[in-house]
C-alpha cells in the first residue's frame, strides 16, 4: 500500500546567543517547510541557543532564553499542522541535556536527550552536558509554569522514546550517536520506528562529508527507513565552519542533500517519501524480521496526528522523490568554499569594513586572497539571485560609499570596497614577489598599495645599536646565527604592525567608516614545525589557511588557476618558496624548505602520525620505517624525526597565541581548542630519544650480521 509523506530537513545559519535572529530564522524554515507541504520540519541541534555557545550554556540565562524562544513558537498559530522538531538546553532535575523539543499545535509531544555526547577532537559536551543513560525509558517532566500556560500541559514526557502518529512511527537520534557503534537507530528501527530523525552540529573538515553521507546510507540500508539528517551551517562565532549538507536518504538511497557551502542564512530541503516501501523493504529481510521480533520495545509518545493521507484521498499528482548522486568536492574545492563562506559571515556578523591582508607575492598569501576572492563571487552570486539579506550585509559593510541600493556587479568591483592589500618590500625582497603580488591583486579586484619599509627596519637597528653599542649583521655578512633571526624577526614583526595601522587607517584614508579584518595567511605545516616568528605577520584577527597543509594549498591555487581563469598563479605556483627576510645573491636565495630542514611533504606526514595515530618519537620512527623504508635508512628517518620532535618541542608556545584560524585540517596543532598540550617541553626527548637510538642500532646489527 502507499502512503506518501512530505518531510523536510533544513540548514540554518545560526549564530550564538542570538536569540532573535535564531528565533526568526527557525520560523521562516517552517513556514518554508509548510508552503512545500511538508509534514515534518527537522532542525539542526541546539538550533535554539545556538550550538557554539560553549560556557555559555553554563548561564542559567541561556536556559531561560531557549525557553522563552520555544514559547514563541508554541504561541505562534501559522507554525500548527507540522510536527517541528528542535534543540535547546533543558535543566532536568538539575541536570543540564542537550535536548531535542518536539512540538505539534502548541503542546511538547516530547523533550528526547542526546545519550551518548560528542567529547574529542574540537567537541567538550561533557563540559557542558550530562548525557541520558536510561536506554528506552521516560520520566515526567515539569514544564516552566509560563510554558504550561501555554501548552495547557503540566508536564511532558523526558527521555528516550518513540512518537507514534496515526500512521507512522519517528525515532530521534543526535548527531554524535550516529557515530557511535551501538547508534539508537537501530534498536529504534527494530521496534518499528520508520523515519529517524538527525539534528546535528557538524563541523567541516576536508574529506569528512563522505564519511556522513556512507553511515546514513549503511544504516537505511542495513535497516530500511527513511532518514531526515538536519546540520548547522555558517561561523556561529569561532573557528568551526558547520558546512550544512542537511540530507534525506530511504532504504539505503539519497532522495535529496543541500549544499555543503552557501552564504544563505536558511536553506530548506524536502523529499516525499513512501512509508510503504520501507514496509516491503524491512518485511523482505528475513534476519532483520527474527530480531525486531525480540526487540525490545520503546515507550511511546502519541499525537493525534498523520504524516500521510488515508487511501481514499490518494493524489496521484503526488509522487516521491527519486534518488540522486551524492556530491561530494575534491579537497581544493573545499578549500575554495569553506573559508570563504566563513569569512563572510565573521565580516557581516562583526560588523567591519572589510579584510586588509598583508600580500608577500608567496604561495600562502596568495592562497589567502585567492579565498577572499572566492568569497566575492559567492556574494556577488547571491546579490544577482536577489537574496536579500546578502544584500543588506553587504550594503552594511561598505556604508557611504555606496547608494543604498547597490549590487555588486562583479567580484572584482566588490572586492575594490572589501579588499586591501598591501606588499611591505625590504632591501631583501625581490622584484618577482612584488610583480607577483601587483599582478594578483589587479586581477582580483583589491585597493593594492606597495610600499618599502626599510627606513623602520633602519630605525630600530640603530636605536640598538645607540643602547647596547654593537650593530648586529646578517650571517651571510658575518653575523651569529642570534643575530641573523634578530634582524629577520625586526622586518616580520613591523609587518604586523604596519598591518594593523593600515587596517584602521586606509579605509579611513578612502573616506571609509569601518575599519578592516586583519588576515593571517600561515599554512598548518609551518604551524606545527613552529617556522614562523611570534607576532608577525601570522598574527592577525583570522586565519583563512592555518590548518590547511601547503600540499593541499597548491593544489588549491592550481584549481584556481583553471576555475576562476587566473593565468597570473602560474607566477606562484612555480616560485620557489622564501621568506626572503636575508639578503640574497647570485649563489644564496633563503628557502623555506631548507631554512625548516625538512620538506612540507614530510611535516604532513608527521603531523598526521603525531595527531591522528597519536605517536611519539619511537612510534612514529616505527611507522615511518615502513612508509619511507624504501628511500631512507633508518637512522635517516630516526634523525628526521628527532629534528622534528625537536623544533616541535621548542616552537610549540607560539601556538598559544596563535591567530585563530578556519579548522580544516584533522592534525591541526591549534593549541587553544583543538591540539591541548603543553607549551614548555624538555626539547631533549632524553628517554624516548635513547630508545629510539637504541632500537635503530640493532636494526643496523642486525643488517650488518647479515
Amino acid at each position: 500500500m502507499v502512503h506518501y509523506t512530505t518531510v523536510a530537513t533544513c540548514a540554518l545559519n545560526q549564530w550564538a546567543l542570538d536569540f532573535e535572529g535564531n528565533y526568526q530564522r527557525i520560523r521562516e524554515s517552517i513556514l518554508r517547510a509548510k508552503a512545500l507541504n511538508a509534514r515534518l520540519r527537522v532542525g539542526p541541534e541546539l538550533e535554539i541557543p545556538g550550538y557554539g555557545c560553549y560556557d555559555h550554556f553554563l548561564e542559567r540565562d541561556t536556559v531561560q532564553h531557549s525557553w522563552d524562544v520555544l514559547a514563541r513558537l508554541l504561541e505562534d498559530r501559522s507554525l500548527d499542522d507540522i510536527l517541528i522538531d528542535t534543540g535547546m538546553p533543558v535543566l532536568h532535575r538539575d541536570t543540564r541535556y542537550n535536548c531535542r523539543v518536539v512540538i505539534l499545535n502548541g503542546k511538547i509531544v516530547l523533550i528526547r536527550p542526546k545519550m551518548y555526547l560528542a567529547n574529542d577532537g574540537n567537541y567538550r559536551e561533557l563540559r557542558w552536558f550530562v548525557g541520558w543513560t536510561k536506554r528506552a525509558e521516560t520520566e515526567d517532566f515539569v514544564l516552566p509554569r509560563f510554558i504550561a500556560r501555554i501548552t495547557g500541559q503540566r508536564s511532558a514526557p523526558f527521555g528516550d522514546a518513540l512518537i507514534s502518529t496515526l500512521d507512522t512511527c519517528l525515532g530521534i537520534e543526535l548527531c554524535e550517536e550516529l557515530f557511535t557503534p551501538e547508534s539508537p537507530h537501530i534498536a529504534m528501527s527494530l521496534d518499528g520506528a520508520e523515519i529517524i530523525i538527525n539534528s546535528s552540529a557538524s563541523h567541516h573538515e576536508l574529506r569528512k562529508l563522505k564519511r556522513r553521507v556512507d553511515l546514513i546510507a549503511e544504516a537505511t540500508l542495513k535497516c530500511g527507513g527513511i532518514y531526515l539528517y538536519a546540520n548547522q551551517k555558517g561561523c556561529d562565532g569561532d573557528r568551526l565552519y558547520y558546512d550544512g549538507a542537511s540530507m534525506v536518504l530511504a532504504n539505503g538511497e539519497l532522495l535529496v542533500m543541500g549544499n555543503q557551502f552557501s552564504i544563505a542564512d536558511v536553506e530548506v530541503q524536502v523529499a516525499t517519501v513512501d512509508l510503504g516501501s520501507v514496509r516491503a523493504f524491512r518485511a523482505a529481510i528475513t534476519s532483520r524480521s527474527m530480531q525486531a521480533a525480540r526487540a525490545p520495545a520503546f515507550p511511546r509518545a502519541h499525537v493525534d496526528f498523520a504524516m500521510s493521507v488515508e487511501l481514499g484521498d490518494f493524489d496521484n499528482t503526488v509522487r516521491p522523490t527519486d534518488p540522486v548522486p551524492a556530491r561530494f568536492h575534491e579537497p581544493a574545492e573545499e578549500i575554495n568554499l569553506g573559508p570563504a563562506c566563513w569569512l563572510w559571515d565573521y565580516l557581516r556578523r562583526s560588523d567591519q569594513g572589510g579584510f586588509f591582508l598583508p600580500l608577500s607575492g608567496g604561495l600562502d598569501s596568495c592562497a589567502t586572497a585567492l579565498i577572499v576572492h572566492s568569497m566575492c563571487r559567492q556574494v556577488v552570486a547571491a546579490c544577482a539571485r536577489g537574496d536579500q539579506q546578502v544584500l543588506h550585509d553587504v550594503r552594511r559593510c561598505i556604508g557611504a560609499a555606496v547608494d543604498a541600493d547597490y549590487v555588486p556587479a562583479s567580484p572584482q568591483e566588490l572586492a575594490g570596497h572589501l579588499f586591501y592589500t598591501c606588499y611591505m618590500g625590504t632591501e631583501n625582497s625581490s622584484r618577482e614577489t612584488r610583480a607577483r603580488a601587483a599582478h594578483l591583486a589587479q586581477a582580483i579586484g583589491c585597493y593594492h598599495v606597495d610600499l618599502n619599509m626599510d627606513a623602520a627596519v633602519t630605525a630600530i637597528v640603530t636605536l640598538f645599536a645607540l643602547v647596547a653599542g654593537s650593530t648586529p649583521q646578517y650571517a651571510v655578512r658575518g653575523g651569529s646565527s642570534r643575530e641573523n633571526l634578530a634582524l629577520q624577526n625586526i622586518q616580520a614583526r613591523l609587518r604586523m604592525l604596519l598591518a594593523y595601522l593600515f587596517a584602521a587607517l586606509l579605509p579611513w584614508a578612502r573616506s571609509r567608516e569601518k575599519s578592516l579584518l586583519v588576515l593571517a595567511s600561515a599554512n598548518v605545516d609551518e604551524s606545527l614545525r613552529g617556522y614562523f616568528t611570534k607576532y608577525d605577520c601570522s598574527s592577525a584577527d583570522l586565519n583563512p589557511i592555518g590548518s590547511v597543509s601547503k600540499a593541499d594549498l597548491r593544489k588549491y591555487v592550481q584549481f584556481a588557476r583553471t576555475h576562476m581563469d587566473l593565468p597570473v598563479l602560474d607566477e606562484f605556483l612555480s616560485a620557489m618558496p622564501s621568506a626572503e627576510l636575508v639578503p640574497h645573491s647570485e649563489t644564496y636565495v633563503q628557502s623555506d624548505e631548507v631554512e625548516m630542514g625538512m620538506s612540507y611533504d614530510e611535516l604532513g606526514v608527521f603531523g598526521r602520525l603525531r595527531k591522528c595515530e597519536g605517536c611519539g618519537p619511537y612510534s612514529m620512527v616505527t611507522r615511518l620505517l615502513h612508509i619511507w623504508g624504501d628511500k631512507l635508512t633508518p637512522r635517516e628517518i630516526a634523525q628526521k624525526v628527532k629534528r622534528f620532535f625537536f623544533y616541535y618541542s621548542i616552537n610549540r608556545h607560539k601556538m598559544t597565541t596563535i591567530t585563530p584560524a578556519y579548522h580544516a585540517e584533522t592534525y591541526a596543532p591549534d593549541d587553544n581548542r583543538f591540539d591541548l598540550r603543553p607549551f614548555l617541553y624538555n626539547a631533549n626527548w632524553t628517554w624516548q630519544f635513547r630508545i629510539v637510538d637504541e632500537m635503530i642500532d640493532r636494526i643496523e646489527q642486525r643488517e650488518d650480521s647479515k
